[in-house]
């Protein structure tokens, strides 16, 4: 059930402090509440963190514990820790977040409207397609109607005079 376990090398996300945001690798675990850890990517000193202020992220390096920060620095690099972190999900989410924090009341607005137009669009393109399914006796799961539905009528002959 557990996937991300609190060893040396595991990658974590800072989520309080001065070092907040920023990306960590655990050197070495000091005691039940605290670890040991390095930041050499993220400009992060070594030093100790309450485990309570880290959030443990599924990358993991490889190293032997209280690894000096010159080959924490090297596997983090042969790693691109930094690479696989702007490309997870859960940094887009950070940065999207960051986003919507930075919007002014005029972009608030411009965004307000630009969802309820693309609402409208998507709801008539919605309603023209159930329509069409209910003609066609597909909504709601009834044979093909005799009278085909959105199919265009044939066009009547006309007739020649003689």
């Amino acid at each position: 059930p557990f996937q991300r376990f609190v060893e040396t090398g595991r990658i974590a996300l800072v989520a309080d402090g001065p070092y907040k945001g920023k990306l960590v690798s655990i050197v070495d675990v000091i005691d039940q509440t605290r670890v040991l850890v390095d930041g050499p990517g993220s400009n992060v000193p070594r030093g100790q963190i309450r485990l309570n202020q880290l959030h443990l992220t599924k990358f993991r390096l490889k190293f032997p514990f209280t690894s000096s920060t010159r080959i924490v620095r090297k596997a983090w690099n042969d790693a691109k820790i930094d690479e696989q972190w702007e490309n997870s999900v859960w940094a887009k989410k950070v940065a999207a977040k960051e986003k919507r924090a930075q919007l002014t009341d005029f972009d608030r607005f411009k965004l307000r409207r630009a969802r309820s137009r693309r609402n409208h669009i998507r709801t008539i393109a919605f309603r023209n397609l159930k329509k069409a399914a209910s003609r066609n006796g597909v909504l709601y799961g009834k044979k093909k109607m005799a009278k085909g539905g959105d199919k265009p009528k044939p066009k009547k002959a006309e007739k020649k005079e003689k």
